[in-house]
C-alpha cells in the first residue's frame, strides 16, 4: 500500500493552479488589467471579499496570492475559528506592521462568523494592519456587516462555462501525476460537466471516482459510471444541491402543517449538513408572517428575536434557540390571510388603472388644496364612538373590494369579532 502523501490528496487539491497563468475563469477579474491580476502582479493588495458559488475559484485565487505576495499569509476558516484565532494573527501583524512588512488573512467561509467576530476585525483592516481576504458563498449584503464591507471590496465570481470546465478536465488528465498513468476516455463528456453544474470541484471528483473504482488502467467514462459513482455517494444534505431544497421544503411544509416533531427532524438535517442557521432563522421570519400571521402574532415577533440571537451568537448554542422558535411556530394556530390580502392587493395594483385617491382622504397642507376640496368632508376616527366612523377609504372604483379575511383561528378569530362589529355587515369578515 502507498503511504506517500500525494497519494491520499483528492486531486482537486494535486492539481489546484500555483499561479494566474494556470487559472481558468474569472476572466472580468483575472485577466489582463483587471483587478485582481494587477493587485497580484503589482503586489498591491487591498482588503476584498470574493462572492461565488462553490468550485468557481475563490480558495485558488486566494492562494494563488499567497504564492506571489511579499506579504505573511494567514489562513482560516471561520466554521472552526473565533475570535481567539482572529487576535493571534493580529497580534502578528501588529509586529509585522511595525517592521513594515504586510500581513495578509484570509478566511474561508467569512459568512459564518458573527456581528462580534466580524466586528474583531474592523480596527486592523481600517488601518491597514492586516489585508483581509474573504470567501463566501453568500450575498455579502446579507452576511458581512457593513462596516467591514465598506472596507473590503467584493468581487463577484461568476459560475463557469462549460468551455472552462473541459479546460480543467483535460488539464487535470494531462498533468496530473497519477492520472497520467492511466487511459482514459470520456464517452459522455458532456454529461459529465453538466452533472458538475458549473463547480470545479466537484467535476474533479466525480472524475477521480470514476478512475478509483475501475480496475485497469484503460478507465471508460460513461454515464453508467458517472450515474454509479454518483448515486453512491452518501450525502446527508448537499448544501448547494436540489436536496438543500428538498430538505428545506419539507422543514417549512411540517411547520406549516403543525408537527414540531417532524420539523425538528429536518432542521437537524440542516443543521448537521452544514447550513447556515442565518438561513434558517431568515425563512423562519417568513413564515412566521405567512403561515401563522395574525392567529399567533406573537411568532413574528419570536422570529425576529430568534435572528437577532442566532447571528449573536452562532453554532452549536443556536440550535437551541433554532428549535424554541421552531417547536413554537409548528404548535400555534396558523392563518395566512395576510399573505392572501396582500397578494390580492397586488393583483389589483398591477393589473388595474392607479385609481385617484379620493378627495376627501388627500393631504391639503396649503390653503389651494382646501379650496380644491383636498380632505373635505373627512371624518377623525377618534372623534366617534369605538374610534370608528363608517368611511370609504378605497378608489371609487374599488368600492367593496375586500382583501383580509382573518381565520377563525387563534387570535385572529378576535380579530375578526372586533372588524365585524364595527362594520355591522357592510363588510364580510
Amino acid at each position: 500500500m502507498k503511504n506517500n502523501i500525494k497519494d491520499i490528496t483528492p486531486l482537486a487539491e494535486r492539481v489546484r493552479p500555483q499561479s494566474l497563468s494556470d487559472f481558468v475563469g474569472q476572466e472580468h477579474l483575472t485577466g489582463k488589467n483587471k483587478p485582481l491580476r494587477l493587485m497580484i502582479e503589482k503586489d498591491t493588495l487591498s482588503s476584498f471579499i470574493l462572492w461565488g458559488s462553490p468550485g468557481t475559484g475563490k480558495t485558488t485565487l486566494a492562494k494563488i496570492i499567497a504564492n506571489a505576495t511579499k506579504a505573511e499569509f494567514f489562513q482560516i476558516n471561520a466554521v472552526s475559528s473565533g475570535v481567539k484565532d482572529i487576535r493571534e494573527v493580529i497580534n502578528i501583524a501588529e509586529n509585522n506592521f511595525q517592521h513594515h512588512q504586510k500581513t495578509v488573512l484570509f478566511i474561508d467561509e467569512i459568512h459564518r462568523f458573527n456581528k462580534s467576530q466580524q466586528d474583531a476585525l474592523l480596527s486592523s483592516v481600517e488601518k491597514g494592519i492586516i489585508t483581509l481576504i474573504g470567501a463566501t458563498t453568500e450575498n455579502p449584503s446579507f452576511e458581512v456587516i457593513p462596516a467591514l464591507r465598506s472596507r473590503a471590496r467584493v468581487y463577484k465570481l461568476n459560475d463557469l462555462l462549460k468551455e472552462d470546465l473541459k479546460s480543467i478536465l483535460h488539464n487535470a488528465i494531462e498533468k496530473d501525476t497519477e492520472l497520467k498513468e492511466k487511459v482514459i476516455e470520456i464517452v459522455d463528456e458532456n454529461y459529465l460537466l453538466l452533472l458538475s453544474g458549473g463547480d470545479a470541484r466537484t467535476l474533479l471528483n466525480i472524475l477521480e471516482s470514476c478512475c478509483a473504482v475501475s480496475d485497469t488502467d484503460k478507465i471508460i467514462i460513461d454515464k453508467e459510471k458517472i450515474d454509479s459513482v454518483v448515486l453512491s455517494k452518501n450525502v446527508v444534505y448537499d448544501k448547494d444541491g436540489e436536496e438543500h431544497y428538498n430538505v428545506i421544503s419539507a422543514f417549512i411544509k411540517s411547520i406549516r402543517g403543525s408537527d414540531p416533531d417532524a420539523a425538528l427532524y429536518w432542521l437537524v438535517r440542516m443543521l448537521e449538513g452544514g447550513e447556515d442557521p442565518k438561513f434558517i432563522a431568515r425563512r423562519l421570519l417568513i413564515l412566521a408572517s405567512e403561515d401563522v400571521g395574525n392567529a399567533s402574532p406573537n411568532g413574528l415577533v419570536l422570529a425576529e428575536a430568534a435572528f437577532s440571537a442566532v447571528e449573536k451568537i452562532g453554532m452549536p448554542e443556536a440550535r437551541i434557540i433554532l428549535a424554541q422558535c421552531v417547536t413554537y411556530l409548528a404548535s400555534s394556530p396558523k392563518s395566512n390571510s395576510s399573505y392572501t390580502a396582500i397578494e390580492k392587493a397586488y393583483s389589483d395594483v398591477r393589473n388595474n388603472p392607479l385609481y385617484h385617491v379620493p378627495l376627501h382622504l388627500r393631504n391639503a397642507p396649503t390653503k389651494l388644496m382646501k379650496d380644491l376640496g383636498y380632505s373635505k368632508n373627512y371624518q377623525y376616527p377618534h372623534n366617534h364612538k369605538d374610534n370608528f366612523v363608517e368611511e370609504e377609504y378605497l378608489p371609487s372604483e374599488l368600492k367593496g373590494r375586500q382583501y383580509y379575511i382573518p381565520s377563525e383561528n387563534g387570535q385572529e378569530k378576535k380579530l375578526k369579532e372586533w372588524l365585524n362589529y364595527l362594520w355591522k355587515g357592510k363588510k364580510n369578515y
